[in-house]
């Protein structure tokens, strides 16, 4: 039986009967693939559908896509403005339940954040640091997932993102052994256009695609070197004295700036897929084989001409010891310039990466956990008012998910030109915990009305204040200070 507006009309409507199903159709796949028919069904004009694989995000805007689902004759007469009401009600209530979350992860964050300007007077045993640190990856990671971006498993960080080609004409290289905690996902795969100078083309500029990341998260916290050291004699079954030289040399690579008892959170944008070596902390910058070959080449016949111009000098060192020695200073001038051209030549290299990374960083630590959050409650909004959408209008057993979630998919497709994967089950379980979706014993799912559930929204704001946690914070021990800040040597649990 169809839900109703309070009104008592069908909310159905005209959306139900534009599908030209027939009548021993599904009645509520029929509804959900109302929305999918624009016109006479076929795609706006000028609009392209982009490939995107796998991808949950859907890149519009939570108001692009309200107006498109508001629009005429989507809703029965005089149900529209309540809808849009819903819908405002039902996007500040998820942005207040991430807000909430966000507040306890930024509890579990502050014995971690490099950036804290907080006077500190709690301390923590090294369980319950553990436990904090456990608390805070799991919980970055859902609001990662919530945001609609892809994890990469850590095992497979190296073979599926990092490549020997690199658009900023650089070879890097990242010691993943470093790291204690890695977190990896990105958003929004897409292309970009860029230019260079080839000499095939006489160093003309042309333009050239450039596949990117549009969003890219990174997580991480680094290993204390001893645990490096273990950890690389546990692996690699080497002796530990080259061990030691093996880590000494890879956290070399790290600036001195970074801890290993702080959690880096960092959020970039348009990284290109060939350097995503570039955001991490201990990324190894070394020299191309052309690099090298030109070095070589040019170092080399420097070298040889001092040498051959130098030889004539040092054969009368017996007779004339103050030409010999200005030949041999004339040889080591010329090893040293070459020495410098090398050092000069890592030293831009330093500098591109410096340049670029600067123009891709967006956020860093509790500034990217407030943009994650932001992020994962929109991502929400949009799955749920989609998925209401249907479930407003008519019934649908939870047999017939997977054809609403088609329905969805094509509606995005003919309405936005995007291929996406939508997640309809995430989006479910949120409607039905909130109250706005109800399901019995058949497996029958049916919404609220629209008005009905804005009044719902408004009774659950009216309670949030009540179901507020406490502030009281039983983890670690506060600590007592004399005056000056010098610690009294009472500590108390508070």
């Amino acid at each position: 039986m169809p839900t109703t507006a309070s009104s008592g009309q069908s909310l159905s409507g005209p959306a139900s009967q534009q599908t030209g199903l027939s009548a021993k159709g599904n009645k509520a796949v029929a509804t959900a693939f109302a929305l999918t028919q624009e016109g006479n069904g076929t795609l706006a004009e000028g609009t392209t559908v982009e490939p995107r694989g796998d991808e949950h995000f859907l890149p519009v805007t939570r108001y692009a896509l309200v107006d498109r689902l508001t629009s005429p004759n989507t809703w029965p007469p005089g149900v529209t403005s309540d809808v849009r009401r819903f819908f405002r009600y039902l996007e500040y209530w998820r942005q207040q339940r991430h807000a909430a979350a966000l507040m306890h992860l930024q509890e579990a964050y502050e014995a971690f954040s490099p950036d804290s300007d907080l006077f500190v007077t709690r301390q923590y045993t090294a369980a319950e640091r553990k436990q904090m640190l456990a608390d805070l990856v799991s919980g970055i990671t859902t609001l990662v997932t919530q945001a609609n971006y892809i994890l990469v498993p850590r095992a497979h960080v190296a073979e599926a993102m990092l490549s020997k080609e690199s658009h900023y004409g650089l070879d890097l290289k990242v010691d993943f052994e470093a790291f204690d905690e890695l977190i990896v996902a990105y958003r929004g795969e897409s292309v970009t256009r860029a230019q260079r100078r080839k000499i095939s083309r006489f160093f003309r500029r042309e333009e050239f695609d450039v596949p990117i990341y549009r969003r890219m998260i990174l997580l991480f916290k680094l290993k204390t070197p001893e645990q490096h050291l273990e950890d690389v004699i546990r692996t690699t079954e080497i002796s530990r004295s080259a061990a030691e030289k093996l880590v000494r040399k890879s956290r070399d690579h790290i600036p001195p700036q970074i801890k290993p008892d702080n959690v880096y959170i960092k959020i970039f944008k348009n990284i290109p897929k060939s350097d995503v070596e570039m955001v991490f902390p201990n990324t190894e910058v070394k020299f191309r084989m052309q690099d090298k070959l030109w070095l070589g080449v040019t170092g080399g016949g420097a070298v040889g001409a001092g040498v051959f111009g130098a030889a004539g000098k040092l054969a009368l060192a017996f007779s004339n010891p103050i030409t010999a020695a200005g030949a041999v200073g004339g040889i080591g001038l010329v090893l040293f310039r070459q020495i410098m051209n090398v050092m000069n030549q890592k030293q831009r290299y330093m500098q591109v990466l410096a340049r670029n990374l600067y123009f891709h960083s967006m956020a860093d630590n509790r500034g990217a956990m407030s943009k994650l959050a932001d992020r994962a409650a929109e991502e929400d909004f949009k799955e749920e008012i989609l998925l209401y959408s249907v479930l407003a209008k008519e019934q649908v057993n939870r047999s017939e998910l997977a054809e609403v979630d088609n329905a969805i998919q094509a509606y995005i497709e003919r309405t936005f030109g995007l291929q996406v994967d939508f997640e309809i089950g995430d989006a479910l379980e949120r409607l039905l915990a909130d109250g706005i979706v109800h399901e019995d014993g058949a497996g029958n799912l049916s919404a609220l009305p629209p008005r009905e559930a804005a009044d719902h929204i408004d009774e659950n704001w009216d309670k949030i204040l009540d179901q507020l946690p406490d502030m009281h914070n039983s983890t670690g021990t506060e600590i007592d200070r004399a005056p000056h800040g010098k610690p009294n040597g009472k500590a108390s649990v508070i």
